[in-house]
């Protein structure tokens, strides 16, 4: 093909890209923004409006009574709106005007401390906030080339994920389980965890009952974590468009103060219901349903929402934005449509058994299914050393279990090894919001795997970790601290630590 040849099928190509130059050039130019559309027909939560040839995507339109929407799909002749408030007042035929702006949340260190719907207006009867920056949100996630290794520790404060399915900082780890298994639990108490941290956290709450909602803030309330904490609630009762853009929201909050030289950490409660209000406005927008009546879209939809969480590269600061995704499952089942997208967009889940939650097994963390793809990079020395073999040696207590169940014959070894794993189990257990400072994890993880709580009966095991974590603290409040500083477990460390594990129980034995 000649030169010539080439550049006359160029040219048409060349134009097309300089008429969207000016196509973006003029997004804010007056001549547009003072466009008048009508709206053609108003369904639940979204509107279809004509007359708006200039309008873009995600750009916010105003309606008469003060009503907004963002432009979801521009079509040939109309354009797709999803409501952000109630569309009660709205009638065909009313006039819609556009404002060139992009939909943006407030951001920074104004709304520490605060409960906000999605457009950023204060829930919490605190006044409004003023004296701070605003950011769209949606954003491009960080380049890869501005990004780092994900090689810090976030503390959940639960002992079977901190020693077992370590969760880095920058990571994004699902959380999934049927109804009423503790998802927004173990959530709950990692950000309880994070007091003293210096990791800022952003709660998502997505389509949320109002008495659920009150809980949630009266829990971080009494224990001091809202003071680093920012609330962003959609209520059930809101337009599916404002349950859709909550994440999104909560996302630019959470990116700002990563971005302001701090680790954050943020829980999306739950993706499940977001999913859900997506799927209602789509097929009120006439798009076509694919698997599960899902659009085809919403591997996207999540994947660039859960892409901004991040590990800052040191040239970008060297911060991160820690992503906890909440997702519910039906009967367990992990190859559903929107668990299968979470799990392939993640660095690992937490998979929560009804079983085990019905056996008062707390919290009900199924240890097969559970994985973090992060590992042992993310962990401290010290709790990878002594908690390095327990999953193994856990996974083969929980198959020997089973077989023993049927009354079968097991030798001495089975039964000493049903005997460990019980005791491991026991440590394991936990309360709902509570949680167990690292250093004394490796305190107790150690004296479970050298098998110091073997003699005790299973029902004595939590009474005698009380006492170790007692004895550990007031006996070697240096050498936690050094173990949660990053500190290697010496020989001698690991000894004094076995010493205090003994002693506490020999505490126990008379009432053994």
């Amino acid at each position: 093909m000649s030169r010539t040849e080439r550049d006359s099928l160029a040219r048409p190509l060349l134009r097309g890209l300089d008429a969207l130059e000016d196509a973006g050039r003029n997004l804010t130019d007056p001549l547009h923004i003072n466009e008048i559309g009508t709206v053609e027909s108003v369904g639940n939560g979204v509107a279809l409006v004509s007359g708006l040839p200039g309008a873009a995507v995600d750009e916010v339109l105003q309606f008469e009574g003060g009503i907004r929407g963002v432009a979801t799909e521009l079509r040939e002749e109309l354009i797709g709106v999803t409501l952000l408030q109630g569309s009660a007042a709205l009638r065909a035929g009313d006039r819609v005007t556009r404002t060139g702006r992009v939909l943006s949340v407030p951001v920074g260190d104004a709304v520490l401390g605060r409960v906000l719907d999605p457009l950023g207006v204060p829930l919490d009867g605190q006044g409004p906030i003023t004296g701070t920056a605003y950011l769209p949100i949606e954003r491009p996630a960080t380049p890869i080339f501005e990004r780092g290794p994900v090689t810090r520790p976030l503390q959940t404060g639960i002992k079977v994920i901190d020693s077992l399915f370590p969760i880095g900082r920058g990571q994004r780890e699902l959380i999934v389980g049927d109804r009423q298994t503790g998802k927004s639990s173990i959530a709950l108490a990692t950000i309880l965890a994070q007091h003293g941290s210096g990791v800022r956290c952003v709660y998502c709450g997505i389509g949320m009952r109002g008495a659920e909602s009150a809980r949630l803030i009266d829990t971080l309330r009494s224990y001091g974590a809202l003071e680093y904490t920012t609330v962003v609630l959609a209520a059930s009762n809101e337009t599916p468009g404002l349950r859709q853009i909550a994440p999104f929201a909560a996302t630019s909050i959470a990116e700002a103060f990563m971005e302001a030289g701090h680790d954050s950490l943020i829980v999306y409660d739950d993706l499940t219901r977001h999913a859900r209000s997506y799927r209602e406005v789509s097929l009120l927008l006439n798009r076509p349903p694919g698997r599960e009546a899902y659009p085809g879209d919403i591997f996207y939809l999540h994947s660039r929402l859960l892409e901004r969480a991040t590990q800052l590269s040191a040239v970008r600061g060297g911060k991160s934005l820690t992503a906890l995704p909440i997702i519910e499952t039906q009967e367990r089942n992990l190859s559903a449509y929107v668990p299968t997208n979470l799990i392939s967009i993640t660095d690992g889940q937490i998979v929560l058994s009804p079983e085990l939650m019905a056996r008062g097994i707390m919290p009900a963390v199924d240890i097969g299914l559970s994985v973090s793809r992060v590992g042992g990079k993310a962990q401290l020395p010290a709790l990878r050393a002594v908690a390095g073999r327990l999953r193994l040696a856990y996974a083969q207590f929980e198959e020997l279990e089973r077989f023993a169940r049927f009354g079968a014959d097991v030798d001495e070894a089975t039964r000493n090894t049903l005997r460990r794993g019980r005791r491991v189990r026991a440590s394991f257990a936990q309360a709902a919001r509570e949680t167990v400072r690292v250093g004394l994890q490796v305190a107790i993880m150690l004296a479970v795997a050298e098998g110091v709580l073997d003699a005790l009966p299973e029902d004595r095991v939590g009474a005698a970790l009380d006492v170790l974590a007692e004895l550990s603290a007031r006996r070697h409040a240096e050498l936690l601290r050094e173990i949660e500083a990053g500190a290697e477990l010496t020989d001698d460390a690991r000894e004094a630590l076995l010493a205090t594990a003994r002693a506490a129980v020999t505490q126990l034995e008379p009432a053994a």
